[in-house]
């Protein structure tokens, strides 16, 4: 069955995407739940412009996330762990970790699913998260994990 796609998910495809996935998955998970519609002709026409508002409205907010991106690069933000003796963390730190951080101490609101951390974050140190703003725009965030 053909389905648009309406929001991003994985393993599925993109934003306004045209794909084929199994009937069942479609009627009974992603229509309802207002993930996706049918790909019809009628839907397919109102792609195109839904495609067009879009568009428009995140190149107004392109120049609103080079801003925030270049406010980001310049923080410096300090995320607090538990620890042991040896400077190893108790659990690790994680995107929420990150996001909340973020909000508490420099008032930016950041989705958790743009914070993306490469590697393990186990003990103290220096570390880079990348956050995706925009498909456009993406920024190295340097923080510092220290003992509580």
């Amino acid at each position: 069955m053909e389905i648009i796609l309406l929001k991003n998910m994985d393993k599925v495809g993109d934003k306004h995407d045209i794909v084929t996935v199994k009937p069942g998955y479609a009627r009974n998970y992603l229509i309802p739940q207002g993930l996706a519609i049918v790909a019809n002709a009628p839907n397919r026409a109102k792609l195109a412009e839904l495609i067009k508002i879009e568009e428009e409205k995140e190149a107004a907010r392109l120049e609103e996330y080079q801003a925030l991106a270049e406010t980001m690069k310049s923080l410096d933000l300090e995320i607090g762990a538990k620890t042991g003796t040896t400077g190893k963390i108790f659990g690790s730190v994680t995107n929420i970790q990150i996001a909340q951080a973020l909000r508490d101490k420099h008032e930016i609101d950041i989705e958790r699913k743009k914070i993306l951390i490469e590697e393990d974050i186990k003990t103290i140190g220096d570390y880079t998260a990348e956050i995706k703003l925009h498909k456009e725009v993406t920024v190295q965030l340097p923080f510092k994990v220290v003992s509580e």
